[in-house]
């Protein structure tokens, strides 16, 4: 029998996430995205290999996006302890980051083996996020006019002082027509839906829900985290590339483009673990701050644990050494990009 999940397991993906925050902060807006997520990867990767478990990534970045490591089917972990899935996604925002614009974030969750779902070949999904208030009042099924009113119904408020994040994009010029006509407030992001979702199932942070299509890798590490809260989310394919629809139409999951996933589908069980650590500043989360007064660098961090329901936020102080940083690997390229300018 494989080992239980030790609660301790959320302090360690923390480290994980603090890793690939500080590797990846001092490319803040320097334009070059492409270094920074590199850097998050390289430092995500390193600390991951000292956790104790069997770790399988099963959604990461390598399939979609081309990245060098953390790949899908990459082997992580000591061989020790749990037999886990892992959901990692080392940067949420290389633009941001490189813009040196808000919520760039590094993420990761983590559950049983077998328990997240798995994408296959769809890269993006329509998703629907909110607060545990209105959890039970979505449906993918209805119009987005219909799930606003349902939702403000369900906060007791109206429809109007509803804020709903929306990722800007083409593809979204006709929801966001319709969110306006409802009567609701729309803000617009140009990445980060990961995030998105954190906003609107974390109370208190100005946004109630998240509508449209995103990232499916993305989504399912979203969906842990809004389970863990007791939030509410749907999702269901929206393939956008054409290489995605000829791909999906000759898989197993051709017959089910249109079937609307519960979080249930997408985390099974109730024993996962979901950390963010900011990059750059959120609502919720302060972003990477080198600290003079404590000779080091501070991060926030975001650790849930969805079996009990609790909720951590971690202020972390950090000596910019390799060894603070990546343990006891050798020091190498990776600690370079996190320690210099």
């Amino acid at each position: 029998m494989t080992p239980p999940i030790h609660r301790s397991m959320g302090m360690e993906l923390v480290r994980v996430t603090e890793a690939a925050a500080l590797a990846c902060a001092p490319h803040m807006g320097r334009g070059d995205k492409t270094a920074a997520d590199a850097a998050a990867t390289d430092a995500m990767r390193a600390v991951l290999a000292r956790v104790d478990m069997d770790g399988i990534v099963v959604i990461g970045e390598g399939e979609k996006d081309e990245a060098p490591q953390l790949y899908n089917g990459e082997r992580v972990g000591t061989g020790k302890g749990p037999a886990l899935d892992l959901a990692v996604d080392p940067l949420e925002g290389t633009r941001l980051l490189a813009g040196g614009r808000t919520n760039a974030v590094a993420v990761i969750a983590a559950a049983p083996r077998g328990c997240l779902w798995d994408p296959g070949a769809s890269f993006y999904m329509d998703k629907l996020v909110v607060g545990a208030e209105a959890r039970d009042a979505i449906d993918l099924g209805r119009t987005p006019t219909e799930n606003l009113h349902r939702i403000a119904d369900a906060l007791g408020r109206p429809v109007h002082s509803l804020t709903v994040f929306v990722l800007d994009k083409p593809r979204h010029d006709g929801l966001i027509r319709e969110i306006r006509a409802a009567g609701a407030r729309v803000s617009l992001h140009t990445d980060g839906d990961v995030m998105g979702a954190l906003l609107a199932v974390v109370p208190e942070t100005g946004v109630d829900v998240l509508m449209g299509t995103g990232g499916t890798p993305e989504g399912v590490i979203a969906a842990v985290a809004v389970k863990a809260m007791g939030g509410g989310m749907e999702g269901r394919r929206d393939p956008q590339l054409e290489d995605e629809r000829r791909a999906l139409a000759t898989s197993p999951a051709a017959d089910e483009w249109g079937r609307v996933l519960s979080l249930d589908d997408l985390v099974a069980g109730e024993d996962a673990f979901f950390s963010a650590t900011a990059v750059t500043d959120s609502p919720f989360l302060e972003g990477v701050r080198y600290d003079t007064r404590h000779s080091g660098v501070t991060t926030e961090s975001l650790t849930i644990r969805a079996g009990s329901g609790s909720v951590r936020y971690v202020r972390g102080i950090h000596q910019l050494d390799p060894e603070h940083i990546f343990g006891d690997r050798d020091p190498g390229d990776a600690v370079e990009a996190a320690t210099s300018g």
